[in-house]
């Protein structure tokens, strides 16, 4: 699902809404009381905020579960892809920033527990980060590049529901590119003498 409406771009910059989604892609049909409890919020609260990503058309009922008194979620299409080109920039700067915090927040609780993990999820995980003289073009290919690299991961995930198998667990994967401001140069006063 291809996302351009800015309305549903800002419905979505919202912490637990975010989470909502991404709890649903691993867990649907779910209703709002087994949300709130794998989340650590209220059944209310997520029972608010399910009704408003169904309102924007991200979620949809599933019908009564087996007791027949809870309503039950599921997410429209587990593939959500975000498109800013075109929009309000308020609304872009709105729904990045809540969504950049909670990647920070991952990667935080990660460093917190990393003692905890085997020394081969060590290995596997952490960031890579570089700065690299390119052109919009170049960029983009860049990101077209990683979309293909994760495109059969993605593929095998779900056909297998979206459920861990034996030895894999949920990995985040997050990429940012960044431009600099135009008149960045990291060369700017290197052939000064030390003081």
């Amino acid at each position: 699902m291809a996302m351009r409406d800015p309305k549903a771009i800002r419905a979505l910059a919202h912490p637990v809404r975010l989470d909502l989604l991404e709890l649903l892609v691993a867990i649907s049909p779910a209703t709002a009381a087994q949300c709130g409890r794998v989340l650590g919020v209220s059944q209310a609260s997520c029972s608010f905020h399910l009704r408003q990503l169904e309102k924007y058309g991200f979620v949809e009922d599933a019908g009564p579960g087996d007791d027949k008194r809870e309503r039950r979620w599921r997410v429209v299409d587990r593939r959500l892809a975000v498109s800013t080109v075109g929009l309000d920039p308020l609304a872009v700067q709105e729904f990045s920033r809540v969504a950049l915090h909670r990647e920070a927040d991952r990667v935080l609780q990660y460093l917190d527990h990393i003692a905890a993990e085997p020394e081969h999820w060590r290995s596997a995980a952490g960031g890579l980060a570089t700065t690299l003289p390119m052109t919009a073009d170049e960029a983009a290919e860049v990101k077209k590049g990683w979309q293909a690299l994760l495109a059969p991961y993605e593929a095998r995930a779900e056909a297998n529901d979206f459920r861990p198998q034996s030895g894999q667990r949920y990995v985040r994967y997050f990429l940012a590119a960044t431009p600099l401001p135009a008149d960045f140069d990291p060369r700017k006063g290197s052939d000064e003498p030390e003081a």
